[in-house]
């Protein structure tokens, strides 16, 4: 059959916008050195890890469809390094996902790797340490990706805002490595500070106020590495405040003095806008929120950052919200916005729950194929305290997943899949009457294109009466949060799923004696974690690895796969 003119013209115009979009899409270049260097985050000087002499490491900025080449040297001397682009999917990069022992080797000291990878999705996403515990050594920096030009963001303002939050300890990761492999356990205690844009101030309350000087000033004058970082605004304008945490512990609470904010953004994707006083954001979520800079501008208002879901032992972070033209030094006259306390999880419930994909996002298919039921449980493994996830604690193989599935070796970690359930008689609400676990390196298969349930199921920990909040992640894949449920899932509850407009989400928290639903479709190919993000957690064994399509997975570099098993096997 010959082509018509319209066809023609079709094509022609088809071919056009391919070339538009491609001719708007940039390769962005990057050359980083991971070390480790003095610094004082939190006005106690400490060894932190940083990239290129900075700490948080240097914010990436691109365009969505860009292509981002990052050359990243190791020159830690003594331990290896990956770094993981929470947030990214990694459509068609799977090596580049930067998880050791799942989709590469660790990058050994004094060796290059070449990260390159397209950023398909505007939003608000971070980087940060993949291997060991080095996020919480400070291996960490925002990733911000705004829309392809021609195109807008459904919400309108006049300037942009980032913060990027964490925790930060005094003890060396490694010690807390130590102490949390160790007989008898050794907990890593809670931070000593928070720190907001890589910025605290440890054992200094800022919003004491003294007449010559304030005590706020006193403890970092002449120390720009622990000055708070002032928010500089100007008056009746509508601000876009990027919010993301990398902390490795503390959930936490956001509150700006006198302004409410509008959530417009959770996890790369647009949710239905709506107001609040103050929002909770767990370990690798993020957020954008509208500010609108309409209070008495003569005055400054504090930022006020508090522990969530853990009894506080660290103080609240601190910064100033500075109407131009007034003094930045000016202090707010009232007292910062008080945290709610910490065990409201009442509080906590509602805003999360109040999360719902903007009107025009994609819906979840009707059913699923397959459901995994994750049980979250504090166990011994010969003595040792661990996590475990249907009595199965995670311990990571030599050979990176990606390698062993590519090429077939079957020797290089369990081949028994860790199991889709849990003994149904298992009483959540009580510490285990067998409390002892196994380890184990088993991965979930899964088909390609097939859509999965997976039921995140909280339970009681080691201790009496405790039952924690753990943030989950998903590498590859956004999943959508279909609902939230006390106690023990249980058939029936699926029909309370909300398949309306659920929110599309990397990472979701399932509160104390809980379950939490969520549905992916299986569509990237490639073998992609799925954790708790408490780096402690992690540590200790709290995740699962899912592969798919491995066989759909194009040329893996070289230098992705040498080590281990795969050494001697790259393509």
């Amino acid at each position: 059959m010959g082509w018509g003119s319209m066809d023609v013209a079709l094509c022609c115009i088809i071919a056009l916008c391919l070339v538009h979009v491609s001719l708007g899409a940039k390769a962005r270049h990057f050359k980083w050195e991971v070390v480790y260097m003095y610094r004082s985050p939190d006005c106690f000087e400490h060894i932190v890890m940083g990239i290129n002499g900075q700490f948080p490491g240097p914010t990436i900025r691109a365009k969505a469809g860009d292509t981002l080449v990052i050359e990243l040297t190791n020159k830690l001397h003594t331990e290896g390094v990956v770094i993981h682009w929470h947030g990214i999917r990694q459509l068609g990069t799977p090596w580049a996902d930067g998880t050791a022992s799942i989709s590469q080797c660790a990058i050994n000291p004094g060796e290059t790797f070449r990260y390159r990878f397209k950023v398909d999705r505007p939003g608000t996403y971070f980087y940060h340490g993949h291997y060991g515990m080095q996020r919480s050594a400070g291996l960490y920096g925002s990733l911000i990706v705004d829309v392809a030009d021609a195109e807008n963001e459904p919400f309108h303002y006049d300037g942009e805002l980032n913060l990027l939050l964490s925790d930060w300890w005094h003890q060396s990761v490694h010690e807390q490595e130590v102490g949390l492999s160790s007989i008898p356990f050794r907990w890593i205690g809670e931070p000593q500070s928070l720190l907001i844009n890589g910025r605290g101030q440890y054992n200094c309350s800022m919003a004491a106020k003294f007449s010559n000087p304030p005590i706020w000033q006193c403890k970092f004058r002449g120390n720009e590495q622990c000055a708070p970082q002032i928010l500089m605004v100007k008056p009746n304008k509508t601000y876009r405040l990027r919010i993301a945490s990398t902390t490795a512990l503390a959930s936490l609470n956001l509150a700006i003095q006198g302004h409410k904010m509008v959530v417009v953004e959770a996890d790369g994707n647009h949710v239905q806008p709506f107001a609040v006083n103050d929002l909770d954001i767990y370990s690798g979520e993020s957020y954008s929120v509208l500010l609108t800079t309409d209070q008495d501008p003569s005055m400054n208002y504090w930022i006020s950052i508090g522990v969530r879901a853990r009894e506080p032992k660290t103080p609240r972070a601190l910064t100033i919200l500075n109407y131009s033209p007034t003094s930045a030094s000016r202090i707010p006259m009232s007292q910062p916005p008080v945290t709610p306390p910490w065990n409201d999880y009442n509080h906590s419930k509602a805003f999360t729950k109040s999360i719902y994909a903007l009107m025009g996002s994609p819906k979840p298919p009707e059913t699923s194929n397959r459901r995994i039921v994750l049980l979250n449980t504090q166990n011994r493994v010969n003595g040792f305290v661990k996590w475990s996830v249907n009595n199965v604690s995670l311990v990571l193989p030599s050979t990176p997943y990606l390698g062993s599935l590519k090429f077939g070796l079957n020797n290089t970690f369990d081949q028994k899949s860790p199991p889709d359930n849990y003994d149904s008689s298992y009483d959540i609400m009580k510490p285990a009457v067998n409390q002892n676990s196994t380890l184990g390196s088993g991965i979930y298969t899964i088909s390609l294109n097939t859509t999965v349930d997976v039921i995140l199921q909280n339970a009681n920990a080691l201790a009496k009466d405790v039952s924690e909040i753990h943030p989950w992640h998903l590498h590859g894949h956004d999943f959508w949060v279909l609902g939230y449920g006390e106690g023990k899932f249980k058939e029936g509850d699926e029909k309370t799923f909300n398949l309306k407009n659920p929110p599309l989400r990397n990472t979701a928290v399932i509160f104390p004696y809980g379950w939490t639903a969520l549905r992916f479709v299986a569509d990237n190919p490639g073998v992609w974690a799925f954790h708790c993000h408490i780096e402690p957690h992690l540590h200790m064994g709290m995740g699962v690895v899912f592969a798919l399509g491995v066989h759909r997975v194009g040329q893996i570099p070289r230098e992705a796969l040498a080590c281990g098993s795969t050494g001697n096997r790259q393509n």
